[in-house]
């Protein structure tokens, strides 16, 4: 089986992350690893929180502590929402540990001995009001391509384009607002990507064949505007320094590397961190340098991010692996999110606008969640989140088709079989058509999970619970059992399988409900990993005889007025949330 090497943008370290951040990489991903595992696969699912920058030491300021103690108080905060969500990383490691800063520093390293990095005298904004130079992103205006008034000077965050302060019309300081700023002297390292915009654009035509037209489109728009030299060091406090053993001068002005960086390098420090902490332990060599170093030939590499974090992955970063002339690994599929809107708005954490993480746990279980997400996960294109359209889709897919459909075949067998799986007849008919239309739906979930097309995925799986249901309403054991009692058991057998087979093929998308399906039967040897094609036409892996109990309602319909408190406290459209 293949080696599966599998990362998500990393969440950054101020603040809880909203349902657009979860469904643009985290959640996406897990599901991902967890099917890869299921099938057999060698996966190693990595994230981490990104940690440096200006915006954490703002934040660290504002709170009154030291920003590293901010950092790892947040770190810990986002992983525990990160728990509630059942994100099975194999590691969540934090950007700012000593593993990222090492490795950070020989690539930077590495690329001066090539050629690729130069110290460069520059002028730079200073912000007379609040006494320091500006990084880039703390430097506000209006964009000269698309005129959108809030535009970082990094990056607009409307049209994605990539800039620098001194493209901004009217700039400002976004720390204080002020306007009286002027340019100033100073020295940075720069990426000289202008010397390997050939070898990238050759590495994004071999590799990007399959990747998604959203992926492979913006790294093109990057390429056809030309790659220019950019500066990656700034100014600040709180960072990957410059190492003094190659840039003496610049590490006694204190300089950091950019966030943008050290923040990919991260996927490697966080794999090395994984390694050290737990090196060669008594069930796996945790060899961090087989999964990064000369691993082409047995490692797929999928990568996991919203569109604005693509031309960091699929051009910059990888210029900067092959500035180094070693054979780092690069990634084989980006697969890139749009946008999850909220009522057509976008979610914003600045603005406090849609449903934070910790909130939505708060009201409901994970799986609501992961469920909604996935099944509308913007793939081709924007979607948005409603408080109407989470309440059908959980009350009609996941209480309705899933949940009561466990519940009243459990629930019945047990009032007129008893507590162990009934034996009934053999299967006839309607029992083979079934099976062969698992096994036809499964292969379609397949097929849809391993080309990473996640809503198809989900319409898959939901259809594998409606033909459950199309079987119970065919076979009605509640009026079969009045003339044909082992007629009834066969069908209420079957049915108890299909449960079981439910567990199995949901617990990506579901994973605590799936545990409760599984558990629901007294299987001691049940180690089944996923399902074949024949188990699914046979559905035969609950035998007669087992002990089962009825497990509590696997979700909870949502009411109407639970959906009017919602709506009053998040705001719907055209509203305000609830202060």
């Amino acid at each position: 089986m293949a080696r599966h090497l599998i990362t998500s943008a990393l969440p950054y370290i101020n603040g809880i992350k909203h349902l657009g951040n979860m469904v643009g990489s985290m959640l996406p991903a897990d599901v991902y690893a967890r099917y890869l595992r299921q099938r057999g696969h060698e996966v190693l699912y990595i994230c981490a929180t990104d940690e440096h920058g200006t915006p954490a030491e703002l934040a660290a300021k504002e709170a009154g502590v030291p920003v590293d103690a901010f950092c790892a108080e947040q770190h810990d905060a986002q992983k525990a929402i990160y728990d509630g969500f059942e994100l099975a990383f194999d590691y969540f490691g934090r950007s700012s540990s000593a593993e990222n800063r090492d490795i950070t520093q020989h690539f930077a390293r590495r690329l001066k001995e090539n050629g690729f990095i130069e110290e460069r005298a520059i002028r730079q904004v200073f912000s007379i009001a609040d006494d320091r130079f500006l990084p880039d992103r703390y430097i506000v205006g209006t964009c000269p391509h698309c005129g959108y008034d809030k535009a970082r000077g990094d990056q607009c965050e409307n049209c994605t384009r990539v800039l620098d302060p001194t493209d901004l019309i009217e700039p400002r300081s976004a720390i204080s607002g002020s306007s009286d700023l002027e340019v100033r002297d100073t020295k940075h390292l720069f990426l000289l990507q202008s010397k390997l915009a050939g070898e990238v654009e050759r590495w994004i035509d071999a590799t990007s064949e399959e990747w998604p037209q959203l992926a492979s489109s913006i790294a093109r728009k990057w390429l056809t505007e030309g790659l220019h030299d950019r500066a990656i060091t700034r100014d600040l406090d709180w960072g990957v320094p410059v190492p003094a053993d190659t840039w003496p001068d610049l590490a006694a002005e204190g300089k950091v590397f950019y966030v943008w960086f050290d923040a990919p390098v991260e996927y490697i420090g966080a794999t090395k961190e994984w390694a050290d902490a737990a090196p060669d332990t008594a069930t796996e060599n945790r060899d961090w340098k087989s999964w990064w170093y000369d691993a082409d030939d047995t490692v797929r590499y999928t990568e996991f991010m919203a569109k604005d974090n693509v031309p960091f992955h699929t051009v910059m970063f990888p210029a900067t692996q092959l500035g180094t002339r070693e054979p780092w690994k690069k990634v084989d599929y980006v697969k890139a999110f749009n946008w999850l809107n909220y009522y057509g708005g976008k979610f914003s954490t600045s603005q406090k606008r849609g449903i934070f993480t910790d909130a939505a746990l708060e009201l409901l279980p994970a799986d609501y969640w992961r469920y909604f997400l996935m099944a509308n996960a913007p793939e081709s294109d924007d979607t948005s989140f409603s408080w109407e359209h989470f309440t059908a889709t959980v009350n009609k897919d996941l209480a309705d088709t899933l949940g009561n459909f466990v519940n009243r075949v459990l629930s019945f067998s047990r009032k007129r079989f008893g507590d162990a799986v009934p034996a009934g007849s053999a299967a006839g008919p309607a029992e083979a058509r079934l099976g062969e239309e698992i096994a036809r739906l499964l292969a379609e979930y397949e097929g849809h999970m391993e080309a990473l097309q996640f809503r198809k995925a989900a319409a898959a799986l939901r259809a594998l619970w409606s033909a459950g249901n199309s079987y119970l309403e065919e076979k009605a054991p509640w009026l079969e059992i009045k003339t044909d009692e082992e007629g009834a058991a066969l069908t209420l057998r079957t049915a108890m399988n299909l449960i079981h087979l439910y567990a199995v093929v949901s617990e990506p998308f579901i994973p605590a409900s799936a545990r409760a399906m599984r558990s629901a039967f007294a299987l001691a040897d049940d180690t089944a990993a996923w399902v074949s094609a024949e188990e699914a036409k046979a559905l035969a892996s609950v035998p007669a005889g087992t002990a089962f109990t009825v497990p509590p309602v696997l979700f909870a319909k949502i009411t109407d007025e639970e959906l009017a408190a919602y709506r009053e406290r998040f705001g719907g459209e055209g509203e305000e949330p609830a202060a």
